[in-house]
């Protein structure tokens, strides 16, 4: 009976999702433990506990920078899992999110006249909105013109990424240090004691806006007639137009409650109070693509992102740690992708596990 209750637990979709993702975690390391090792076999020991230690090795203050980190790539990662989730890749998650920041920075710099209880709500709430407006076309051109929309979302990044720039230089530029203006400290995020808590000024209650994000998102899509809707346009448009699902809107809702929710995370990041400014560069934002990397990992479940995004920021603190033991720290951005290439085998992994159960079970059947 006990065996029988281990079998069942095996053969559901979440037990073999999370075993999936361990082994894809667990062999990442491994090659990052080979890599280490070709670099530099002496440390190679101390720097892989390091990469492991993560947040945990300056206590409180590590654990603080490890919250911090995830906050961002918590939201892109959602972004991406939730349009992965109605069939769609959000590619575009890079441009949403830097749209965001812009308005969130623009809003904390210029409307100085709103009261401050406000003033960080509005920004935030410019955020998501910028965000959603520029995962809108994208998503129209995919669902009234089938235009793919990875190729559409990537060059919305692209162009998201030179529009910020030219916006900076004539709204908010600080021309000697090259970036965005510091905003005013009532467009801050409250920290409510987190700081003080975690030993770090990077803390606030933006983590626990992205927690409740994770939360709104995961009743969408599990406990609402319009989250079925959009996963069963994901699984079969044909069937969801046969059974009459307006696909074409629900395409476009997909994308702009993606984009809302990569440029919130743009809004967080920005408005943290960290010291964190918008550099003019012609770089595309990397929380967009690690986004991609948390969404896969996760296998876009929506609390398997959560503690991606967690999982990520620990091993990223860690990686910046390697570098006492004379280790690039670009090291750990290999690991990540080593992770992240075996989380893509996800399914393999899967269909392995659920062959395995099935010939446990017709042997234990036989006896």
């Amino acid at each position: 009976m006990k065996h029988r209750f281990k079998l069942n637990i095996m053969n559901s979709s979440w037990a073999v999702s999370f075993i999936s993702a361990v082994i894809a975690i667990v062999i990442g390391l491994l090659f990052g433990f080979i890599i280490l090792l070709i670099s530099n076999a002496r440390e190679a020991v101390p720097g892989f506990i390091a990469i492991l230690q993560g947040g945990f090795a300056d206590g409180a203050k590590g654990i603080g920078d490890v919250l911090y980190n995830a906050t961002p790539i918590i939201l892109t990662g959602l972004s991406v899992g939730f349009a992965f989730k109605t069939g769609l890749f959000n590619i575009g998650s890079s441009g949403q999110f830097t749209m965001g920041a812009f308005a969130a920075i623009y809003i904390g710099i210029k409307w100085t006249f709103l009261p401050g209880h406000l003033h960080w709500m509005v920004a935030l709430l410019g955020a998501l909105l910028a965000g959603a407006l520029w995962a809108l076309l994208p998503g129209i051109l995919k669902a009234f013109s089938n235009v793919h929309e990875v190729i559409s979302s990537i060059m919305m990044n692209y162009i998201g990424m030179y529009l910020v720039n030219m916006l900076i230089v004539k709204n908010v530029h600080d021309k000697i240090k090259n970036q965005s203006l510091p905003v005013a400290q009532t467009a801050i995020i409250p920290k409510a004691g987190l700081d003080k808590l975690f030993d770090t000024n990077n803390m606030n209650i933006g983590i626990l806006i992205a927690i409740l994000a994770v939360i709104v998102i995961y009743i969408i899509l599990s406990k609402t007639t319009f989250g079925y809707e959009l996963k069963a346009c994901g699984y079969s448009p044909s069937a969801s137009k046969y059974a009459g699902i307006n696909s074409k809107r629900n395409i476009v809702l997909s994308m702009v409650i993606a984009g809302a929710l990569s440029g919130l995370g743009g809004g967080l990041l920005y408005l943290a109070g960290s010291g964190k400014y918008l550099q003019v560069l012609d770089v595309l934002a990397p929380q967009g693509f690690n986004g991609i990397s948390v969404a896969l990992l996760g296998m876009s479940n929506p609390i398997g992102i959560l503690f991606a995004g967690l999982f990520i920021a620990h091993i990223t603190v860690g990686g910046v740690n390697i570098q006492l033991y004379s280790f690039a720290p670009e090291v750990i951005d290999i690991i990540i992708a080593a992770i992240i290439y075996c989380g893509a085998f996800a399914l393999l992994f899967k269909t392995i596990i659920l062959k395995a159960n099935k010939r446990v079970a017709k042997e234990e059947d036989s006896r």
